[in-house]
């Protein structure tokens, strides 16, 4: 495996005995060397502030468009050590959190919301291909699964809301015995497959290739740096940014890519929170214990249907992801490294695991991690300028970031332009969400609305007066 390798007490569950505290995809001899940091002063056209895949699609895509253009790119950590090589690799066409999620907040432009969405994975896939990234992209789909009798009318609601809807995808309703033919689990009680809107990657190696594409490209990157402070740049001055370490960059443009950290622009920092989720990846599978759950050759992408949902997928090497379910917000929105590893999650996790497949009951966990995502009230990411049109950022992706990022980027480019696009004409685009309340109601309300959730799930989904108070004014809470 890769640099990181200390392994300690995860959990009392005895499959995590062995598990290393990182992320599994980060655990690699072919991660790549950080960028120096940056040291003294420096002067740009573009600055990008963050290093995932946010900002990394901003910088390469602003060089395809412009290859004169300067963009200079800081980064605080390295390129794709947050949420970019934390993820389950879960690469989905919806810009919307879920078709449904789109279809009620924006009735009258989801067809044209589904088909961006489905284009912008189509230029993934070729861009991944153009430019040899090594991330094992495949497009694969998902099943959506029914673990419990009452999801089961759900999930063919939405089958048939799909065909019905005209949406450009390919949605197959599942029975029991479809599903466990594909992927045998005794709690698949049914499913439906969206054949061609999710593709599976190894997320880490994505970014990975990103960076090296906007290097190739000629985009300076400068990772472990920090930056502290961006000034607004007042009667026609540069916008000037300030490093944590006292360097100051000054550009004409910048874009904000740093999603659940703390946002530059204070006024935009009511509109997300970080959630904690969490994952486990096995040890590579034998042939023996692949065979006992049915091969599951296509290495297609799972999720079940509760509130408090698992998602789980296979790598090349035969190991499984599961993560999901336990989605954590702590006070005052603090993203540290503490949070990371959370022992009685990882052992909720592995009991939910082998009681989805108890033939698999001496597989053990090689890894397990955690990381935060930028939820906000709509599910789902919103866009602005700031500084008089000269600053721009996208946050709140809340999970859906892996493909929804470079349709992001290509928003904020067009807000930097001015440009009078079918992106910037959105509604979606044009409105921000509804902000969170300030602490303690905030912190107090997500814990509220989170054991609501839980409720729920025990009571065939039925939503307590809280949730359809929050459905009614289209805010929530979710990963």
């Amino acid at each position: 495996m890769g640099r990181q390798t200390t392994r300690g007490h995860l959990g009392s569950h005895p499959a995590l005995a062995g598990a290393g505290p990182v992320p599994f995809w980060l655990d690699s001899p072919d991660r790549p060397a950080a960028e120096p940091a940056l040291t003294a002063g420096a002067r740009a056209d573009l600055l990008v502030v963050g290093g995932g895949y946010s900002g990394l699609w901003t910088a390469l895509l602003a060089k395809e468009r412009d290859p004169g253009l300067d963009v200079l790119l800081l980064e605080g950590a390295e390129c794709a050590w947050a949420a970019s090589g934390r993820n389950g690799g879960f690469c989905a066409a919806s810009l919307t959190h879920g078709y449904d999620n789109g279809r009620g907040r924006w009735p009258e432009e989801i067809g044209e919301l589904e088909r961006l969405g489905l284009e912008n994975l189509d230029q993934i896939e070729e861009t991944v291909g153009r430019l040899g990234i090594d991330c094992d992209f495949r497009r694969t789909g998902e099943i959506h699964v029914a673990t419990e009798e009452y999801q089961k009318e759900y999930l063919l609601a939405e089958a048939e809301a799909a065909s019905l809807g005209g949406r450009p995808r390919r949605i197959e309703p599942l029975t029991a015995e479809q599903v466990r033919a594909e992927l045998d689990s005794p709690r698949f009680l049914a499913g439906v497959w969206d054949r061609d809107g999710i593709a599976m990657v190894d997320p880490a190696r994505l970014a990975w290739g990103l960076k090296r594409a906007c290097l190739e490209a000629g985009v300076r990157i400068h990772e472990h740096t920090p930056v502290a402070a961006l000034d607004d740049g007042r009667g026609g001055a540069p916008l000037t940014a300030r490093t944590r370490a006292g360097a100051r960059v000054t550009a004409d443009r910048a874009v904000l890519a740093t999603n659940a950290f703390r946002s530059l622009v204070p006024r935009l920092r009511a509109y997300t929170v970080p959630v904690w989720d969490y994952a486990l990846m096995t040890e590579p599978l034998s042939d023996a214990q692949l065979a006992s759950i049915g091969g599951w050759s296509s290495r297609c992408g799972v999720s079940d249907s509760a509130n408090r949902f698992h998602y789980f997928r296979m790598t090349a090497d035969h190991r499984i992801l599961w993560g999901g379910y336990d989605a954590v917000a702590h006070f005052a929105g603090r993203v540290e490294r503490r949070h990371e590893h959370r022992p009685e999650t990882f052992d909720k996790l592995a009991e939910q695991f082998f009681d989805c497949f108890p033939q698999l009951a001496e597989v053990r966990f090689g890894h397990a991690w955690g990381g935060a995502i930028d939820t906000c009230s709509r599910f789902c990411a919103f866009f602005g300028t700031a500084r008089g049109g000269r600053v721009a950022y996208a946050s709140g992706y809340t999970g859906l970031g892996v493909g929804a990022t470079r349709f992001g980027a290509r928003v904020m480019l067009d807000l930097l332009d001015g440009a009078d696009t079918e992106l910037t004409r959105l509604e979606m685009v044009r409105k921000r969400p509804m902000p969170f309340p300030p602490e303690p109601v905030r912190y107090a309300g997500i814990q509220f609305t989170r054991a609501a959730m839980a409720a729920a799930d025990r009571r065939e989904g039925r939503r307590n007066l809280w949730l359809r108070a929050l459905d009614r004014m289209g805010i929530g809470f979710d990963s």
